[in-house]
């Protein structure tokens, strides 16, 4: 039988050849908690009567949403893992003293790696797919199962593949290809499917675009996104120490896809989504052209907050100063990107044009903490979501963009073409 990649990683886990559509029981490489959903996963556990974990070894709990802690709420929400990572002398716990936003954290750890089936109790752990890795979010309880088992039930599922054609123009990065694709299909377009990134376009994407790319499949409902391993892939493997030996999957020729989406980049543009949803994606000439004052600018996420967005939004920025009614906001994703760009200067240069650096944290993405938006205030963000009240007020309004739209916004305290900002 001809498959595709992520059937070929289902047969691989479950030890027989499997197909779109069945019900399969999978072991799990690596199980993902955070400070938010792994208290009700803990909870499930306890309550269950397990002593001890499956596999601790696949389990990880990454601090990340409200650390440092914000209010006596997050300090017990965060005091209830921490207590059960030290009860279970668990080995990938990351608090303060290593600390990063997940999607960026464990793949810079080599704790997931090319042909795994990871889980997650948050959505955006479709990230991982840029490995060549099945990865998907789920809720606490079926992390607790997981956590109890070792496994977990699955749908596999069908896979549509996405051929982008073309090399990226300027200013052009994996958020504007997701963006795009989601622009055309919606919300729900991909919904219960794999996204497999394909055509000659990849080989032009570092992996940060491609954690990009896969972080938000989510966003157009898929259940992951996938993109098969290359050498660019294996040199960003080479210097870690991975927990497993990886395994490469590649899609066999003539393998069934329930659809085949084609996107030429010749003509696109950077896309700017406008409120309220992802898929309200426009190019970013109109954005400009509509005059779209911004009060807060933020670069940071599990999507954006990687060195090559700290890189891109320091050189934008540099010799300039933020506009004055208009704030800006970065947050690195892990201490080692913060580090990486203070040796390489970016930090200065971010600070001296007006901005204020933060702690890796989700905090300012899912409205927690770092970065609340007030009652009808604008901001141009590199996040993954723009619903309503999702950075803070309800009446305030989120576009999401690249790192390049939200620097160069940020000197213009409007939103504007960085490709026409100089």
């Amino acid at each position: 039988m001809r498959q595709t990649i992520t059937e070929k990683i289902f047969s691989e886990h479950v030890g027989k050849e499997v197909s779109a559509g069945e019900i399969v029981r999978s072991p799990i490489d690596m199980v993902i908690g955070n400070d938010i959903t792994t208290p009700i996963s803990i909870r499930a556990f306890e309550e269950s009567g397990a002593e001890k974990l499956a596999n601790p070894d696949g389990f990880s709990i990454v601090m990340d949403h409200f650390i440092p802690a914000k209010d006596i709420a997050s300090a017990n929400q965060a005091k209830i893992s921490r207590e059960f990572a030290y009860k279970h002398n668990l080995k990938h716990f990351f608090d303060e003293k290593d600390m990063g936003i997940e999607h960026a954290l464990l793949p810079e750890k080599g704790l997931v790696v090319p042909g795994d089936v990871i889980i997650g109790a948050d959505s955006h752990t479709c990230t991982h797919g840029a490995l060549g890795a099945f990865s998907t979010g789920m809720g606490s309880t079926d992390l607790a199962f997981a956590m109890i088992t070792g496994g977990n039930w699955f749908k596999v599922p069908e896979t549509i593949k996405v051929v982008f054609s073309g090399k990226p123009g300027e200013h052009i990065y994996g958020k504007d290809l997701i963006l795009e694709l989601i622009r055309m299909i919606g919300v729900d377009g991909a919904l219960y499917k794999a996204l497999e990134f394909t055509g000659d376009t990849i080989e032009h994407l570092g992996m940060d675009d491609r954690f990009s790319l896969c972080n938000m499949a989510i966003e157009a409902g898929a259940k992951s996104g996938i993109i098969a391993c290359d050498d660019i892939t294996k040199e960003f493997l080479a210097d870690k120490e991975l927990a497993r030996e990886p395994k490469f999957h590649y899609s066999d020729e003539g393998a069934n896809y329930c659809r085949v989406i084609e996107i030429d980049l010749s003509k696109l543009e950077p896309v700017v989504a406008y409120p309220h949803l992802p898929s309200n994606g426009k190019p970013v000439s109109q954005a400009a052209a509509d005059d779209l004052k911004v009060d807060q600018v933020f670069i940071g996420s599990c999507t954006n907050g990687r060195l090559s967005d700290i890189r891109i939004a320091a050189q934008i920025v540099k010799g300039k100063r933020v506009a004055r009614h208009t704030r800006m906001i970065v947050t690195p994703a892990t201490q080692n990107i913060l580090k990486a760009a203070e040796k390489a200067g970016y930090i200065d240069t971010l600070i001296d044009a007006g901005a204020v650096v933060s702690n890796p944290t989700c905090g300012a993405c899912l409205g927690g903490y770092m970065g609340i938006l007030g009652d009808n205030e604008r901001c141009i963000s590199t996040t993954n979501r723009n619903f309503v009240g999702r950075m803070g007020a309800r009446s305030s309004e989120i576009y999401l963009a690249n790192s390049a739209v939200a620097a160069a916004s940020a000197i213009a305290g409007k939103i504007v073409d960085p490709r026409n900002f100089g």
